[in-house]
C-alpha cells in the first residue's frame, strides 16, 4: 500500500457524467471536513438515456465525452486533469471502454498521484481475452472501489490483494429518501391502495423499472395466475413505462389480472407512498437501485438467485428477512416465493425496521464516503460483508 496521508488530500472525481442518482453521494463526498473534492466529467450523458446531476460550479470541471462506436468513450482533458499539480489522488469510473481512462491513469500514477477505480469489479468469474484485458485495466489503479463483497471475492481470486478492494456498496439520495419516507402515514398507504386497485385488503406487488424484454416481467404476470390457482388473489403495481408496457397490458387483460400501469414518477414523495404500499417488491431480471430504493422505504424484495446474472445490490437481500430468492426462470419457484410474502402480516413494523436496517449500514452516501475516504489515504480495505 501507498504511505498513508496525514494532510487533507484533493481528490478529483472523473466519470463521463454524474447521473441524478449519484447527486446523495456526491453531496456526501462535498461535504467532507477531511478532503477537498473536484468533480470532473461532461454535463450530459453520451447516450442521452440518464438525467444528469451537475455539481456546484466551483467543484466542478466539464470536460466533454464522445463516443467512439458504440461502446467506447474519449473523455477530452482527462490527461489534463492526471497531470495537474494541485491533485494528490485522482478517482476514475473505472470502465475499461472509457478509452482515455488507460492514458490518463498512467499519467498520473507518473505524477505520483494515488489512483483509485470507482467499479462495479467483476459480476462473474471471466476468462479468455475479457479477463485479461480487464486485470490489466485495474491493475492501472493502486486500489478499487466495488460495489459489492462478490466482486471482492473475485477479486481476491484473480490475484488483487486484499487490502486494495475497498467495498464502498451503493446508495441513492438517503437523506430525501429518510424525509420522504417520514411523511408518509399508514393512513396514506391504505388511501394509496384504495386508490389504485378499489380496495386495500388484496396484496399488492410492485415493480419500479423500465418495462422492458429484460425485466422478465410477464413472468410476474404468470406467477399471479398460478397463485390465483391457488386461491390468493393479488395486485401489481408498475410504475415505469417503456416498450413492453402494451403487451403487459394485454396479457394482464387475457389472464384477467389486476394490474395498475402508473407510468413514470419522479417525484420521492409520491415514490415512497407507492413503494410503502405494496408488501414487496418483484424483480424478476436483475436487481440493482430498485432494491437500494425499496429497502429503504421498508419494502422486501424478491429477485432471482443466479449471482452470475444479478447486479451487485442483490446482496441486500436476505431471505426470509429482507425478502427472497426464487431459482432463475422458475415460475412456480417466483410463485412460492411472492406466495410466501404475501401471507405474512402486513403492514409489519419489524419487516420495515429490517429491511431499513441494511441500508442504514452500508447502502448509504455516508457509509460510501468513508470507506472512499479510507481509500484516499491509502488505509487497507476493512473485511466486509
Amino acid at each position: 500500500m501507498d504511505v498513508i496521508r496525514h494532510d487533507k488530500p484533493n481528490v478529483a472525481v472523473v466519470y463521463p457524467f454524474f447521473a441524478h442518482y449519484r447527486a446523495g453521494v456526491i453531496r456526501a463526498l462535498l461535504a467532507s471536513r477531511d478532503v477537498e473534492y473536484l468533480f470532473v466529467g461532461d454535463d450530459t450523458d453520451p447516450d442521452a438515456s440518464i438525467e444528469p446531476w451537475v455539481p456546484p460550479g466551483d467543484r466542478f470541471i466539464r470536460t466533454p465525452c464522445r463516443k467512439i462506436g458504440a461502446h467506447a468513450i474519449w473523455q477530452h482533458g482527462a490527461a489534463r486533469i492526471a497531470v495537474r499539480g494541485d491533485l494528490d489522488t485522482i478517482i476514475f469510473l473505472g470502465n475499461a471502454n472509457i478509452v482515455s481512462t488507460w492514458g490518463a491513469a498512467r499519467l498520473a500514477r507518473l505524477r505520483g498521484k494515488r489512483v483509485l477505480f470507482w467499479t462495479h469489479g467483476w459480476i462473474r468469474q471471466e476468462s479468455g481475452i475479457r479477463a485479461m484485458l480487464r486485470k490489466r485495466f485495474y491493475r492501472l489503479a493502486h486500489g478499487l472501489l466495488l460495489y459489492g463483497n462478490r466482486a471482492k471475492d473475485i477479486g481476491r481470486s484473480q490475484g488483487f490483494p486484499l487490502e486494495s478492494l475497498y467495498v464502498i456498496y451503493n446508495s441513492l439520495d438517503y437523506e430525501s429518501q429518510k424525509c420522504a419516507r417520514a411523511s408518509v402515514s399508514d393512513e396514506q398507504i391504505q388511501r394509496t391502495r384504495e386508490l389504485l386497485f378499489g380496495q386495500s385488503r388484496t396484496p399488492v406487488l410492485i415493480c419500479t423499472s423500465r418495462l422492458s424484454k429484460a425485466r422478465g416481467l410477464e413472468s410476474v404476470l404468470l406467477a399471479m395466475s398460478r397463485l390465483r390457482e391457488q386461491w390468493l388473489d393479488t395486485s401489481l403495481l408498475l410504475v415505469g413505462d417503456g416498450p413492453e408496457r402494451e403487451a403487459l397490458a394485454r396479457m394482464a387483460k387475457n389472464l384477467d389480472l389486476r394490474v395498475h400501469f402508473y407510468g413514470p414518477c419522479y417525484d420521492e414523495r409520491r415514490l415512497a407512498a407507492l413503494i410503502m404500499s405494496a408488501n414487496v417488491t418483484v424483480a424478476p431480471g436483475k436487481v440493482g437501485l430498485t432494491a437500494m430504493h425499496s429497502l429503504a422505504y421498508g419494502t422486501p424484495v424478491i429477485t432471482h438467485d443466479d449471482p452470475d446474472e444479478q447486479m451487485p445490490e442483490w446482496e441486500a437481500i436476505e431471505p426470509g428477512v429482507t425478502g427472497a430468492l426464487f431459482t432463475r426462470g422458475d415460475v412456480d419457484d417466483l410463485a412460492r416465493a411472492i406466495k410466501e410474502w404475501c401471507l405474512r402480516p402486513w403492514p409489519d413494523e419489524t419487516v420495515r425496521a429490517r429491511c431499513r436496517a441494511i441500508i442504514d449500514r452500508y447502502y448509504n452516501p455516508e457509509y460510501q464516503r468513508r470507506v472512499i475516504e479510507r481509500a484516499v489515504r491509502g488505509l487497507a480495505a476493512e473485511p466486509t460483508g
